[in-house]
């Protein structure tokens, strides 16, 4: 939550040029100390229960932009995919090759998280298919209010996938609901097999676990097992494919399930 990771910077600018403030951006706090109070958090001049009343009302607030957003997607076909990670994972590489295979069948566009700078919406851009740059400044998430505004830029089709590419942290986006049809988390196995219990709240939001780099296994000491078995363990129901966005081995996986998912969106929307 936002009194908890810091972000107190809400100003966002998309691809465009255009720019605005988000409307519940009085309610961040940027005094931190940890340390102080039973859930370890002190912010200077608040009571501990004035700290829970802001994270509540800065979730309710981005639940109703998501449930917007959510009803928009499914009353268009639309199904819009939460890419989640830490830096360094591979996010943005997985998701260029992704784009350059299904791009010949499917009507693609692309919302970019960063704190600053627009390299990953470049390189995206290259593929071929439309984004748009959304930059939270010192926020360390996308939320839904943000996601909404770029997406009436995008102008989506019916019928068609949206990836949203979260900003690297494994740790608020996992709170904020964007109005997605899923969470999918990558890992990379250069990041430790432990991660899912290091960060359990995204994994347990996550419907699908992709395993990158698994090309560089041979030069590393992961145990793939276990890291699924940790991944299960915060999570019974997460599915893992395992990939390397580098060399192609395993998307074939990925791609089928984004299919499968597809079908699903489009039979909510027929219904």
């Amino acid at each position: 939550m936002c009194t908890v990771c810091g972000c107190n910077e809400t100003k966002h600018t998309h691809g465009h040029g255009h720019s605005h403030d988000h409307d519940y951006s009085h309610e961040h706090k940027h005094l931190h100390d940890y340390g102080k109070s039973e859930s370890g958090l002190h912010v200077a001049g608040m009571s501990q229960e004035k700290i829970i009343q802001v994270e509540i009302d800065i979730l309710a607030k981005n639940n109703n932009y998501a449930n917007q957003n959510r009803d928009f997607f499914r009353q268009n076909g639309i199904l819009a995919l939460n890419l989640v990670s830490s830096p360094g994972s591979g996010k943005t590489t997985t998701l260029e090759t992704t784009l350059k295979i299904l791009k010949k069948t499917i009507s693609l566009k692309v919302i970019e998280g960063d704190q600053q700078t627009t390299q990953d919406v470049d390189r995206i851009k290259k593929t071929g298919v439309e984004a748009i740059q959304v930059n939270t400044g010192k926020g360390c998430h996308l939320d839904a209010h943000m996601v909404g505004h770029a997406f009436e830029a995008l102008k989506l089709e019916e019928d068609s996938l949206l990836f949203i590419e979260n900003v690297g942290n494994l740790v608020c986006p996992a709170a904020f609901d964007l109005g997605e049809h899923c969470k999918v988390a990558i890992l990379s196995v250069t990041e430790g097999e432990d991660k899912p219990l290091k960060y359990p709240d995204m994994f347990a939001a996550a419907d699908l676990m992709l395993l990158n780099k698994i090309d560089l296994l041979p030069h590393l000491n992961f145990d793939v097992e276990r890291c699924i078995a940790y991944a299960r363990q915060v999570n019974p129901k997460i599915q893992v494919l395992q990939i390397s966005a580098t060399t192609g081995e395993g998307m074939d996986g990925w791609y089928q399930w984004i299919s499968a998912q597809m079908d699903s969106t489009k039979a909510f929307k027929a219904k």
